[in-house]
């Protein structure tokens, strides 16, 4: 049994450069490269739009996030006044989070799309 999984072991080594060798590190012609985050362009205007989708998506989250947690802080004060408002702050907080994200990304697309036209964002 060990001398099946031993001769398995060294086929598979022996074939990990064939297989290594035939992967192309970029994902729709040399534009963009396959990263484990999707496939990442290259050049600087496509490549801010697509950071800025992840940036945003990510604040959305967080924001998210932080309000479940402020609902959760909510309902487990037990009518404690200083937890009750700690809660409200924290949603307060969420969602002014939420909406400087919402704004940053308005502006972002404002200035960058309409005023500058850099060519690659959408």
């Amino acid at each position: 049994m060990v001398w099946i999984f031993l001769l398995f072991l060294f086929q598979s080594a022996l074939q990990f450069p064939k297989i290594a060798l035939a992967v192309t590190p970029f994902c729709a012609g040399d534009r963009t490269i396959d990263t484990a985050l999707g496939c990442v362009p290259v050049e600087i205007g496509p490549f801010v739009a697509w950071l800025s989708n992840w940036v945003f998506g990510i604040a959305g989250g967080i924001a998210f996030l932080m309000m479940i947690y402020g609902f959760f802080l909510m309902a487990t004060s037990s009518g404690d006044p200083k937890a009750v408002q700690g809660a409200k702050e924290t949603i307060t907080s969420a969602i002014t989070g939420l909406l400087v994200s919402i704004f940053g990304m308005f502006l972002l697309r404002l200035i960058a799309l309409n005023i500058l036209q850099i060519p690659g964002l959408k």
